[in-house]
């Protein structure tokens, strides 16, 4: 592969926030089978988009068509600083490193340089990358031009540097045998690409078995070289979403969930691709018995955000984007967070932090329920994990990428 960052991503123009959306939610936990063993972890491997992007795209980005995330106010409420993040702090893999005493997984593609090690852990996942390649979804007739960095492509990248974070090149199987792997969130852009662009719902529906077919098959080639504790995330409630609650805003009050106010059609379809996704998760724990496969149900912890948001410290607004202006849900295409619009006082009081990404305090919560999880499922021994998340601002110190 090419070593010019513009071969891995190419901008003609900065992406619209709209299509660097992703999935999110609860966290239901489900080990491998009986061979699997209880086990601390020296170092997280993660691969997906924006959800988990913790400075890549930033860094891929020509200087001329930077992100909005390299401004203000992304980054305030934990770094006090832009860092690369979707979000106002830290992301569910910042607050799952904590817990397991990792320092902050660092972005690969922003710190590739020789600015840090990768021993402790490697991040590969991009703001709005795709499950399936490039090609396959123009093929579909779904065409984009914000980014290449596939999962396909993330995946080809670790398997090149490899060797230089496994020294000596033979104990490369033990290095991913003692890394937790994060797959994902992945897949929600190759949805959110078809959606933004009128695809009717039966052309979206046929992405999914492909996208949980890229899903398995890194996986899959993931346990060839070693690996053995995976956590895959599902998709977000995406009829939750302040994106989609616009863009598909009806005056059909039977589309609304009267419970949440979420589109229910579009949440059944991502309960569609979460019921795919964790069929396959089940075949392939009878397939390798003594790996650790871990499905994370975001879908279930957001909807309960919406359905009672006062018991998880959310205000009325909980459909509603913290940055952004207009509209009954904070939002309008083309007026993006990090350009000058407005931003709520308190960010904790939401859901959602630009429209398409949440806010530190979901992220938190989230990662909270999945860590309970897998205390409870025995995935991690219980000494691996801290008691609870530390959501104070003092935790951490990092040198942002920018």
């Amino acid at each position: 592969m090419a070593s010019s960052r513009f071969d891995l991503l190419k901008f003609r123009r900065t992406p619209p926030p709209l299509l660097l959306l992703l999935a999110a939610a609860a966290l239901v936990v489900v080990a491998g089978g009986s061979e699997s063993r209880r086990r601390c972890y020296d170092s997280i491997i993660s691969f997906g988009d924006s959800i988990a992007d913790t400075g890549n795209l930033l860094s891929l980005s020509e200087p001329s068509h930077v992100p909005q995330v390299a401004f203000p106010p992304y980054g305030e409420t934990f770094f006090h600083r832009p860092t690369g993040r979707f979000s106002d702090g830290r992301l569910v893999i910042d607050f799952i490193a904590d817990s397991m005493g990792l320092p902050l997984v660092r972005p690969y593609f922003g710190s590739r340089n020789g600015n840090g090690s990768f021993e402790r852990g490697v991040n590969f996942a991009v703001g709005g990358a795709t499950a399936l390649d490039n090609s396959v979804l123009e093929g579909r007739g779904i065409h984009f031009d914000h980014t290449n960095v596939s999962l396909g492509v993330q995946l080809t990248v670790f398997k090149e540097i490899l060797p230089s974070l496994c020294r000596p090149s033979s104990d490369c199987s033990e290095f991913l045998n003692n890394s937790l792997i994060l797959m994902g969130e992945i897949g929600g852009n190759d949805y959110n690409y078809a959606f933004f662009t009128h695809k009717s719902i039966q052309v979206v529906r046929e992405l999914v078995p492909p996208v949980v077919d890229a899903i398995s098959s890194a996986i899959v080639e993931l346990i060839d070289m070693g690996g053995r504790t995976f956590l895959v995330p599902g998709d977000f409630p995406i009829g939750c979403s302040t994106a989609y609650l616009t863009v598909f805003q009806t005056g059909n009050t039977e589309e609304y969930d009267p419970l949440t106010g979420c589109l229910t059609w579009l949440n059944e379809f991502a309960e569609y691709h979460n019921e795919q996704l964790q069929t396959e998760l089940d075949r392939l724990r009878k397939l390798y018995p003594h790996v650790n496969i871990v499905y994370g149900d975001y879908y279930s912890v957001v909807s309960r955000f919406h359905a009672q948001p006062s018991k998880y410290g959310f205000g009325k607004m909980h459909l509603a984007a913290c940055c952004g202006e207009g509209g009954p849900y904070n939002f309008t295409l083309g007026k993006q967070c990090g350009s000058g619009v407005p931003c709520c006082s308190d960010p904790s009081e939401y859901v959602y932090f630009d429209g398409v990404h949440m806010t530190e305090a979901s992220y938190g919560r989230i990662a909270e329920h999945l860590l309970d999880g897998i205390r409870a499922n025995s995935a991690l021994d219980q000494c691996c994990l801290s008691s609870g998340l530390r959501m104070d601002h003092h935790r951490f110190e990092e040198k942002a990428v920018l």
